[in-house]
C-alpha cells in the first residue's frame, strides 16, 4: 500500500480507502443486522488491514453499515484505524443534526472520530444553513475543540462552484468529491482544495466512474491492456494533489484488483495516457472534435432551463452513451433526475413535449451546438428512460 500525507490532518492515508455502502444487511438502519453479513464483513475488514488499508469510511445514511462496523472495528487497536462518517445537516435543524451524530458514534463504538463529513452540501443553500450563526459548522467546530471530532470536512455532489465556495470558507480540514476519466468537472475544486492543504477524497470511482465492475464491451475494449478499473484507478492517482479514492467492497476479494494497480502507479502512467488519448477520440468522434470541450459552453443551470431540466446532465450522460456504451450507467443517472432532489438536480426530458420551444431555444442561445443540444433533448428520453413501472433509484 502507499500511503499519501492528507493535507493538514497530517494523517498518513492509505491511497484506497474502505468505502462501506455496499456490504450491509439494510439500507434501513432500523433493520435487524444479519450474522452472516457481520461475518463476511469480519473477513473484509481483516483483508483491508492485511493489505494496508486502515481507513474506513462509512454515513449515517448508509442503513446498518455503522452498526456492523462497530461490531468489528473494536476489535483492533483503535489507535491504528482511521475512522471517518458522514452526518447530513436538516436545513435549520442543528439538534437534529447533533441527534444523529451521536448515534453513528454510539454505533460505531468510538469515543472521537478522526474524519467527520457534513454529508451533502450539495448547493449553495446548504451551504449557507450550515454557515449560519449557532449552525452545523460552528457546532461541529465546537466538537473539534473538545476532541470529539479530530478533523472535519464535508461531501459533495454538488456543482464546483459550491464546492469551491466551500473550500474557501477555510473551515474544513478535507473534502469528499467526484473525479474520474467520465466526471473530470471538479479538477478546479481539487486544485482550490490543493491550495488551502486539503485533504482530498475521491468519491466511488468504481461505481460513479462510470459502474466499472460491468464496463461495457466498447469501454473494455479502449481501455486494453487495461481493466478499466485500473485505467481509472491510476488516471485519479496520478495527480498528487489526490490522496485516497473509495473502493466500495461487498466481499474481500473486491480490494485486491485496485491495490494491484496502486503497486504499479509508476509503471502504468505512459499505458494511461495512451488509453486516456483512445478514449478522447471515442468522445471526439460522436459529434466533432471540439464537442468533448465545448458542449457544457453556454448551457445553463437547470434553474434557468423551460420545465427545470437538468440540460447539463443529460448532454454528459449521452456524450458517455454515444462514446463509451456506457448504457446501464447513463440510464441509472438519467432516471434519477427528478427523483433525487439536491443529489442530483432537476428534471430529465420526459415533459419536452409540453415546453415551448422558442423557450427552450432562447435558454440555450448562448451554446455553440444549440441545434444539436435541441436534437439531443428530443431523442434522449426514448434511450434513458426507465422501464415501464419501474423507477432506478439511488
Amino acid at each position: 500500500m502507499q500511503y499519501r500525507r492528507f493535507g493538514r490532518t497530517e494523517l498518513m492515508m492509505p491511497v484506497i480507502s474502505s468505502g462501506s455502502m455496499r456490504f450491509q444487511t439494510s439500507w434501513n438502519r432500523k433493520d435487524a443486522v444479519k450474522p452472516e453479513s457481520v461475518t463476511n464483513l469480519e473477513k473484509v475488514v481483516a483483508h483491508a488491514l492485511a493489505l494496508g488499508i486502515n481507513h474506513f469510511e462509512t454515513a449515517h445514511g448508509y442503513g446498518t453499515s455503522e452498526e456492523e462496523l462497530g461490531q468489528v472495528l473494536p476489535g483492533y487497536n483503535r489507535s491504528d484505524l482511521i475512522i471517518q462518517t458522514k452526518v447530513g445537516p436538516t436545513g435549520d435543524k442543528v439538534e437534529a443534526f447533533l441527534a444523529d451524530l451521536d448515534v453513528s458514534m454510539k454505533a460505531l463504538k468510538v469515543e472521537y472520530l478522526d474524519l467527520l463529513g457534513v454529508h451533502g452540501i450539495n448547493n449553495d443553500e446548504i451551504l449557507s444553513n450550515c454557515l449560519k450563526k449557532g449552525g452545523v459548522i460552528e457546532r461541529c467546530l465546537a466538537l473539534k475543540e473538545q476532541g470529539v471530532i479530530r478533523h472535519l470536512g464535508f461531501s459533495t455532489h454538488g456543482p464546483t462552484q459550491t464546492i469551491v465556495k466551500a473550500i474557501d470558507t477555510g473551515l474544513f480540514d478535507y473534502v469528499n468529491l467526484w473525479y474520474s476519466y467520465v466526471y473530470p468537472y471538479n479538477w478546479p475544486a481539487i486544485q482550490r482544495a490543493g491550495a488551502q492543504d486539503m485533504g482530498v477524497f475521491i468519491i466511488s470511482p468504481n461505481d460513479k466512474g462510470g459502474k466499472l465492475y460491468a464496463p461495457s464491451d466498447k469501454l473494455t475494449r479502449l481501455c486494453a491492456p487495461l481493466n478499466p478499473m485500473t485505467f481509472n484507478d491510476v488516471f485519479i492517482l496520478r495527480n498528487k494533489e489526490i490522496h485516497t479514492i473509495s473502493c466500495g467492497v461487498q466481499v474481500p476479494e473486491d480490494y485486491d484488483l485496485h491495490v494491484q494497480a496502486v503497486t504499479q502507479i509508476e509503471a502504468l502512467l505512459d499505458t494511461v495516457t495512451r488509453i486516456e488519448k483512445r478514449l478522447d477520440q471515442a468522445m471526439a468522434e460522436i459529434v466533432d472534435a471540439q464537442w468533448p470541450k465545448t458542449y457544457l459552453q453556454g448551457i445553463p443551470e437547470w434553474q434557468a432551463i423551460p420545465g427545470q431540466m437538468n440540460v447539463q446532465g443529460m448532454l454528459w450522460l449521452w456524450s458517455l452513451l454515444k462514446a463509451l456504451d456506457l448504457e446501464d450507467y447513463a440510464k441509472f443517472r438519467y432516471n434519477l433526475l427528478g427523483n433525487s432532489e439536491h443529489w442530483f438536480p432537476g428534471e430529465n426530458a420526459g415533459n419536452l413535449a409540453k415546453i415551448d420551444l422558442g423557450d427552450l431555444r432562447a435558454s440555450l442561445k448562448d451554446s455553440p451546438y444549440r441545434d444539436k443540444v435541441v436534437s439531443i433533448l428530443h431523442d434522449i428520453h426514448p434511450l434513458l428512460k426507465a422501464d415501464e413501472g419501474k423507477r432506478l433509484g439511488a
